[in-house]
């Protein structure tokens, strides 16, 4: 009888894997239609074709990185990898940034989708609720294109909507200005990379930083560049910042038309840029909902509710 077999070595990770009475086990089973079982810290699967093993083995991998990296319960994450198994292409999804303390798998079929379509097109608009991943996949995909020495500089920028304070009046040089309003892009490499290995991209200028009005003029050449918050962009913005793309670059916009904090009489250029420029196939567009909310249970139920209250009005 063919077998194939995965050591775990950590008993605790191989007892979440198999869960509560082997239940995920079963899940496992069921999921790829072959026998699974465990013999000490060996999981293995019986008489699969080769293409089987490389999905089992992919499985395996992921709910160890998942546990590892969030010790969620071991049932969530068993649910969240098969749910997302049927990837878009002919392999699996995963964003394998060089030097990351973990590898980065969606955890939704749109997410699943999301990313394929980061790594095929050009240019992306991704919409989508907080905490969706749309800005954090986007930021694991930039830093490991050039991680991967694919493309020679990162770029970050977002439109500076002032809430009672003026950035002239602001402490400090333009990065110090600045910093809260890119401070969460920072915080998502700062997830993926050792916070030492993110100091050093910017200390080197790799990773730079600007407020979308310091694009205009420039030729952005061989980099990727994410305009993050785009609903605080206006229509003019938007077109400017498209226009700067160069040779063997990358674009990635994404934005939430939730929450736009533009003033009242000006028309955020999101979603009018998306819709003047959804016919054009090199430029990938993808919505996030609700559903692929990953941060706390509860944000997913306040988006929802949010959602619900817009709908009845």
């Amino acid at each position: 009888m063919d077998e194939y077999t995965i050591i775990v070595p950590d008993n605790d990770v191989l007892s979440c894997i198999c869960g509560t009475n082997d239940k995920n086990l079963q899940l496992i089973e069921d999921h790829l239609g072959v026998p699974v079982f465990t013999r000490g810290n060996e999981i293995s699967v019986e008489n699969a074709a080769p293409e089987i093993c490389q999905k089992f083995q992919f499985i395996v991998d992921r709910i160890i990185d998942e546990i590892k990296a969030g010790g969620r319960d071991s049932e969530d994450v068993i649910h969240t990898v098969l749910n997302t198994k049927k990837s878009p292409s002919s392999e699996e999804v995963v964003i394998m940034v060089p030097g990351a303390v973990r590898r980065i798998y969606p955890r939704t079929q749109n997410q699943a989708e999301y990313i394929a379509i980061l790594q095929q097109k050009d240019i992306v608009f991704c919409t989508g609720s907080a905490g969706s991943g749309k800005t954090f996949l986007a930021v694991a995909e930039a830093l490991r294109l050039i991680l991967s020495h694919k493309k020679n500089k990162f770029i970050i920028t977002r439109p500076v909507v002032e809430a009672g304070e003026n950035l002239g009046f602001l402490p400090g040089n333009l990065e110090d200005k600045i910093d809260p309003y890119l401070r969460p892009l920072r915080d998502a490499m700062e997830s993926i990379l050792p916070v030492e290995a993110v100091k050093r991209l910017f200390d080197a200028g790799i990773i730079e930083v600007a407020p979308l009005a310091y694009m205009r003029g420039r030729t952005l050449n061989n980099c990727v560049v994410i305009l993050d918050e785009a609903q605080n962009a206006t229509y003019a913005q938007i077109k400017m910042f498209l226009t700067r793309m160069g040779e063997n670059s990358k674009m990635f916009i994404t934005g939430d038309p939730t929450q736009i904090d533009l003033p009242k009489k000006t028309t955020s250029g999101l979603m009018n840029s998306i819709g003047i420029l959804y016919k054009i196939e090199d430029i990938g567009f993808m919505e996030l909902t609700s559903e692929d909310v990953v941060r706390n249970g509860l944000v997913k139920k306040i988006v929802r509710a949010y959602e619900n209250e817009k709908e009845q009005f």
